[in-house]
């Protein structure tokens, strides 16, 4: 489940940025033959269905799988990515979930130009931050410092820092169980496997590296105004729908605080909470019955359609058993 997954993840937070959670293992061999088969015709059946949630759903497990194929083969699944993608978002033309699986996709495809999509998304959501990070990537790889100030300057004028996380991961549910008799067995049958997959998968495809804003900011000097930007865009990270981008604010505006001042004590106990939190509520899922494992994933599903953010299901899974706050 996706609370496990986060725990390691949090281990990979560092100044350099974040380590995607990766996708269910395809070992080699046959298993690996077996994986690819599933993820052909999941991607055959779903692009039959011809709506936009199943189209994008289609399109990321395109992408999900090609550090295992034969070189020759990486461009063809990088172009069906990317040509579903396009149809998803030309279906749904104001669905910011939908556009960012467009963006992502084509941000982590070599050659792809994400101009486009990235205007699509600024557009679709002026608010999102996270909207920005492909531009300024872009500025950093050119050593335009410049381009790479108006960047941060436009990211803390947003107030959010989303990657749509429950969004995309309760379509990606829905589309996958939609199509789920048509497919082989033994990887999205039950619920439970349903999403622990596209927890999986999401978590590889469009959670984007963060080494680029975490390095443009830490070249930022005490009392410039790329300091002051990256201190907002710390900020409104730090309420972000996914538990990683609050953990990149966190550590983002530490280093930019004194520390032995009342503002770092005050980011380590929210940290602490959060980091907490996730931990608690990670028992929970370790510890299912089995013949609960399907109930519970439906109740978690059906939170995250409600809830913008991550935390708010952590918190409500530990609402649900009843567990305290934390300590101060």
């Amino acid at each position: 489940m996706r609370c496990v997954l986060l725990i390691g993840l949090l281990m990979t937070v560092s100044a350099a940025g974040i380590c995607a959670a990766t996708p269910r293992s395809t070992g080699g061999g046959a298993d690996n033959a077996r994986y690819q088969a599933w993820i052909h015709a999941a991607v055959a059946a779903l692009e039959r269905r011809d709506d936009a949630n199943s189209l994008a759903t289609a399109a990321t497990l395109s992408m999900i799988g090609k550090d295992s194929m034969r070189q020759g083969d990486l461009p063809k699944a990088e172009s069906t990515a990317l040509d579903l993608s396009i149809r998803a978002s030309t279906l749904a033309p104001n669905d910011a979930a939908i556009g960012w699986v467009r963006l992502r996709l084509c941000a982590s495809t070599p050659g792809c130009d994400s101009r486009d999509a990235a205007t699509t998304m600024r557009w679709l959501d002026p608010d999102n931050a996270a909207a920005w990070l492909p531009t300024l990537a872009a500025a950093q790889k050119d050593n335009d410092r410049v381009e790479a100030d108006r960047v941060l300057q436009a990211m803390a004028q947003c107030k959010r820092f989303d990657f749509y996380w429950n969004r995309i991961v309760v379509f990606m549910s829905d589309s996958l169980k939609a199509v789920s008799k048509s497919l082989p067995g033994g990887y999205t049958r039950s619920d439970s496997a349903r999403l622990a997959q596209t927890s999986g998968i999401a978590g590889a495809e469009m959670i984007p590296p963060l080494a680029t804003l975490v390095e443009a900011c830490r070249e930022s000097a005490a009392r410039t105004e790329r300091r002051d930007n990256c201190l907002r865009i710390a900020r409104s990270a730090q309420q972000g729908d996914t538990i990683i981008a609050q953990m990149i604010g966190f550590s983002m505006e530490k280093r930019m605080v004194p520390a032995d001042s009342k503002e770092a004590r005050a980011l380590g106990d929210r940290r602490h909470v959060l980091e907490w939190q996730l931990t608690t509520a990670s028992k929970f899922d370790t510890s299912l019955l089995p013949w609960r494992a399907n109930a519970e994933a439906r109740w978690r599903l059906a939170r995250m359609r409600t809830s913008r953010r991550e935390e708010d299901v952590v918190i409500a899974i530990l609402r649900e058993r009843g567990v305290t706050p934390p300590p101060p």
